[in-house]
């Protein structure tokens, strides 16, 4: 069992508050009346444990989590292959890189690319 706890009732949404998609994916779910535990990865700090679960329900490798396209990716790191508990590392201090909004509800989670795409979950 994981660290991150799910409910089929209710929608946990990993995202960062400066992100317009994951502002708008919000707005989305919001209208559509669905039940948000928001947690935002900006003012809360995510654990080692919870990146790599995350990783884990998406079938990704935890350095696919990083969004190496991203300002403060370009501007902090060079392209390096690190090992996870490096990559955990750069995404605990450095929230804005990690890719999200990711969405939970029970066993299923996303990554979302398109605001509707909660409508998937």
């Amino acid at each position: 069992m994981g660290e991150i706890a799910t409910s089929e009732r209710q929608i946990t949404l990993f995202y960062n508050s400066e992100s317009i998609r994951a502002k708008q994916t919000l707005a989305y779910a919001k209208a559509e009346g669905l039940p948000i535990l928001k947690i935002d990865i900006l003012k809360t700090p995510l654990t080692g444990t919870q990146i790599a679960e995350l990783a884990d329900r998406l079938n990704m490798e935890i350095k696919d989590l990083v969004n190496q396209e991203h300002p403060a990716y370009i501007s902090k790191f060079e392209h390096h292959d690190f090992s996870s508990e490096d990559w955990i590392k750069m995404i605990k201090k450095n929230p804005e890189i990690m890719k999200q909004p990711i969405v939970l509800r029970g066993n299923k989670t996303i990554l979302v690319e398109t605001p509707t795409d909660i409508i998937k979950i």
